[in-house]
């Protein structure tokens, strides 16, 4: 197949996150089996225009702030200039409506919608543009086949109109020999959590903070490091401060691949507080080292966390409910291991090789219908 791929970012730009990871893992394998895919994303200061990576071709267009005017017209032009047999468009952020530009078969990939939890981010107006641009999904891209990456965002999809059997569930994998224990399973000797990711206000980590502070009222040895960038840093080391945890919560900043699989192998659980999630690739890259993850009991995390076998399920926002899993977990190394064990075995069944297949398979299923 000639696949045009559409998605604001690249893997290679500054910004790019978990969305990227995904699309780069599957549409850098299909071009292993034989298609031809290019893609159209936006740039930033300095990129190139042009850059191939994986064998996915790419052509950068304006930038983060102003893709979404110059978008639609790339993907015009790229159409012009070599006829796709299928456009994929990844929204995950706000939605540029590529359905509407051509007749060519179409797919849209949805890691997850916004809602409300845009307004816990952004101000109000922007905010307000991104709960709007997501209403018209439905009829906007009602000719598309979707590709969710979770239950949960299949579910959301059907309750804003999108029929079921245009959506195919496709998990994301995990490097499961890149991503693995360490010998022995080896810990810290004390029991140290971990959260990895972005410092966005959405994402909460102010709940792991409090959370910590209630643990520690209990088990005063308990720390947690926080591995990430973010604008909600500077909040969230003012808010540790406050709560006198300024020396058990260790801010790491950026780090390395290496490094974060340290980090993922020596916790004794991965914290994940979100609301709202596609799907949470650090849940399943930390299951991946042997490590369980406690998480939200929310959309996304709940179908990547298997409650009670690997890692634990609270409800969100909830610091108490968090604090009291931690104290379980860190009273009980045994409890630990074979949550990580088990969470290990989940995760040697998710792989991107799967998921590859699974896209190539649902993107011909696409075209096939389109030519009858």
């Amino acid at each position: 197949m000639n696949i045009l791929l559409i998605n604001w970012q690249d893997l290679e730009d500054p910004e790019a996150g978990g969305a990227e990871v995904h699309l780069f893992e599957i549409f850098g394998r299909l071009v292993a089996r034989g298609h031809r895919v290019r893609m159209v994303c936006s740039g930033w200061h300095g990129a190139p225009t042009r850059a191939t990576n994986q064998g996915i071709e790419i052509h950068r267009v304006g930038g983060r702030h102003s893709f979404g005017l110059l978008g639609r017209g790339a993907v015009r032009r790229a159409v012009a200039a070599e006829r796709p047999d299928i456009i994929v468009e990844d929204i995950n952020k706000l939605p540029l409506f590529l359905a509407s530009l051509t007749d060519l078969p179409f797919c849209a990939i949805i890691p997850h919608l916004f809602g409300g939890t845009a307004f816990d981010e952004a101000s109000w107006p922007v905010a307000s543009l991104v709960w709007l641009a997501e209403r018209p999904l439905a009829r906007a891209y009602a000719r598309a086949g979707f590709h969710a990456i979770s239950e949960s965002t299949r579910d959301d999809l059907v309750a804003r109109g999108v029929r079921r059997d245009r959506i195919e569930v496709i998990h994301p994998g995990v490097d499961s020999v890149r991503f693995r224990p360490a010998p022995g399973l080896d810990r810290t000797e004390a029991p140290a959590f971990l959260y990895v990711g972005r410092l966005r206000r959405y994402k909460a980590v102010d709940v792991a903070i409090r959370a910590l502070a209630e643990a520690r009222r209990t088990r005063p040895e308990l720390t947690l490091d926080i591995a990430g960038t973010g604008d909600d840093r500077p909040r969230l080391e003012a808010l540790a401060l406050r709560l006198g945890q300024g020396s058990a919560v260790r801010f790491l900043g950026y780090v390395s691949e290496p490094d974060k699989i340290r980090l993922l192998q020596g916790a004794w659980a991965n914290l994940f507080p979100s609301p709202k999630e596609g799907w949470g690739i650090t849940i399943i890259e930390a299951a991946a080292c042997g490590t369980p993850s406690l998480a939200s009991r929310s959309p996304g995390l709940q179908d990547s966390v298997i409650d009670g076998e690997t890692g634990f399920l609270v409800t969100h926002g909830d610091p108490a409910a968090l604090a009291e899993r931690m104290l379980a977990l860190a009273a009980d190394r045994a409890l630990v291991d074979r949550l990580g064990r088990q969470a290990r075995g989940h995760a040697e069944r998710l792989t991107w090789e799967a998921a590859a297949a699974a896209t190539e398979a649902h993107l011909r299923a696409i075209v096939g219908r389109s030519a009858t």
